[in-house]
């Protein structure tokens, strides 16, 4: 067996790879959109006069945080159809990729519900108050006035958190997913374990350049709602 580093092996496994990448954005992509909505309605929940909705939210949000994301991972692909089975309902047929989507929607549910809250809250309530007062409907003065600055405060913990969301979500390959760990993890077995390290290197060069891809682009983002914001301010 070749125990040796041969950095062959990287560049001959990025190729292999790459597409099962789009398993991987399927996932990410799909616990984003719909964390999201949950995490707008989370926050409207802390954000409302109703005590009760504002204490549901927030212990969620606690609860979300406090478990670690292969914990919750196995609750929800081992726990769930267990006590599915206790009223007659099977869902080991589901395919895994749904639990997987399910887990990250959750967490990042949580996440954006303290991004979207804490952006909303940095915005002085006074412009909604003087945008209504020069005959804006409540609704214009969001739309014009306060989501565009919420937008811009929002950017970076957004764009952070999918990142943390895109490498949480390589764990899913524990309960079996292909993505594109596991097909990494396939590649390594088919080897038996030889050349793991380069493989493995390959796989984080991956992530390196997703993850400095999504910053920039956030980055941009923020730059370009930015100068809005200013022409805002300033008039």
């Amino acid at each position: 067996m070749e125990k040796y580093f041969d950095a062959s092996y990287i560049w001959n496994s990025i190729p292999v790879l790459l597409p099962f990448l789009k398993v991987t954005f399927l996932v990410a992509g799909s616990s984003i959109v719909l964390g999201t909505i949950f995490g707008l309605l989370l926050a409207a929940a802390k954000l409302s006069s109703i005590k009760l909705l504002q204490k549901l939210a927030n212990l969620y949000t606690t609860i979300m945080r406090c478990t670690p994301s292969i914990v919750l991972l196995f609750l929800v692909y081992y726990g769930v159809p267990a006590l599915a089975e206790n009223f007659g309902i099977n869902l080991h047929s589901i395919e895994t990729a749904i639990f997987v989507v399910v887990t990250f929607t959750l967490q990042f549910a949580a996440i954006m519900s303290e991004v979207i809250r804490s952006a909303y809250l940095a915005i002085n309530k006074g412009q909604f108050e003087a945008a209504v007062s020069v005959g804006l409907t409540p609704f214009q003065a969001y739309r014009r006035i306060i989501f565009p600055q919420a937008l811009v405060i929002a950017l970076p913990n957004f764009g952070n958190g999918m990142i943390a969301l895109l490498q949480e979500g390589a764990l899913a390959y524990t309960i079996g997913l292909i993505d594109i760990v596991g097909k990494a993890n396939l590649i390594i077995a088919s080897n038996i374990n030889a050349h793991a390290l380069e493989i493995y290197i390959a796989l984080a060069i991956v992530y390196w350049v997703l993850s400095i891809i999504i910053e920039k682009f956030f980055a941009m983002l923020e730059k370009f709602f930015g100068k809005g914001k200013k022409t805002l301010e300033t008039t």
